[in-house]
């Protein structure tokens, strides 16, 4: 089979594409045939240096996936063979103490598919059964592979963590970004008011014409500002950020008494001022939040098809045109995910 390497640590000269041995599916797990991966900021991280990330090198890329199962246990009940899948790529250990309670998303031997492991950046993977979900309808494999990641994290940051009501009103940085445009589409199925930010014109007018209540370009208008002006003075509810240092200050004063910052990310920096002041004068909430467990990945997955949410796509890459996919990625300039197609 194929698949992408990180060989070592650098630039786009350490991912290689190259043959390697055929997947061998163990008891309890599912062979998937991958038919599509999406690219995460991870995997540039995994690239440069995966520093603080147990890992050995060469390793595969790679952590959602969408794909059809090829070999599962004669005994498994709930999956068959030729069905589409997507993956939830944490592997739990199912005894520590946050697993034993079911929250899964804080086990303390998490290894997470494309960064303590061999990742979904590969023609086969095997995994186990907890991990294989069926596949939304109405999906292609590509859209599908976002679920694993960048909307998995964005369902748990408005719903388990801040706990967003239909009436109320979220600020999300940086549209553009899975994250950020999976937490758009998301909060606005609920019938939630969602003013975006980004510094380019042009994204703001595609995240408007999605259904975007406002836009602020954050490089030309004062973000807090303007979220004051066109909430009457009162504030947002929500925030909903991955960039950390450069907008937490923004963010912070753009909350009404009483709101929520969610936070999954730290691109700008991770020791932005506590402003503790703020914090405790208006009484608000700082969430962190990161990934999501398996009762989240159904919920999302069953809500994804009912609401017909269509996950956004920038471009799609087959496997041997990975670098282009990066570069693309580390540009900044997408909007929605970047896709890889395995089978291409």
């Amino acid at each position: 089979m194929k698949a992408a390497f990180i060989i070592g640590h650098g630039g786009n000269e350490v991912v290689k594409v190259r043959a390697c041995e055929p997947v061998k599916r163990r008891p309890g797990e599912v062979l998937v045939r991958v038919e599509a991966a999406t690219l995460n900021q991870v995997d540039l991280y995994m690239r440069n240096s995966g520093a603080g990330i147990t890992h050995q090198l060469p390793q595969i890329m790679g952590l959602d996936a969408a794909g059809v199962i090829e070999e599962v246990d004669a005994s498994e009940t709930l999956l068959t063979v030729d069905q589409r899948v997507v993956i939830h790529p944490g592997i739990t250990c199912g005894r520590c103490e946050f697993c034993q309670r079911g929250e899964g998303v804080l086990c303390t031997k998490m290894q997470l598919l494309g960064e303590h492991r061999h990742g979904t950046f590969a023609q086969w993977i095997s995994v186990p059964a907890q991990n294989v979900f069926p596949m939304p309808q109405g999906l292609t494999f590509a859209q599908a592979a976002a679920m694993g990641v960048n909307y998995l994290t964005a369902w748990r940051m408005l719903f388990t963590k801040a706990r967003v009501k239909p009436w109320e009103t979220v600020l999300v940085f940086g549209i553009g970004g899975g994250v950020s445009l999976a937490a758009m589409q998301l909060a606005k199925a609920i019938g939630a008011k969602v003013i975006v930010t980004s510094r380019e014109d042009s994204k703001l007018e595609r995240a408007l014409a999605m259904g975007a209540a406002h836009g602020i370009n954050s490089k030309t208008q004062d973000v807090a500002k303007t979220v004051m002006a066109y909430t009457g003075g009162r504030g947002v509810d929500v925030v909903i950020e991955n960039v950390g240092e450069a907008v937490w200050s923004i963010a912070m004063k753009s909350l009404v008494r009483g709101g929520r910052l969610v936070t999954c990310g730290a691109t700008t920096g991770d020791q932005p001022p506590a402003d503790l002041r703020r914090i405790f004068i208006r009484q608000l909430q700082i969430l962190g939040s990161t990934h999501g467990d398996f009762s989240e990945f159904r919920a999302l997955l069953s809500f994804i098809e009912q609401s017909g949410i269509v996950p956004v796509l920038d471009s799609e890459y087959p496997l041997d045109r990975i670098h282009e996919a990066l570069t693309r990625l580390e540009s900044g300039q997408q909007f929605g995910k970047i896709a890889l197609q395995l089978m291409a």
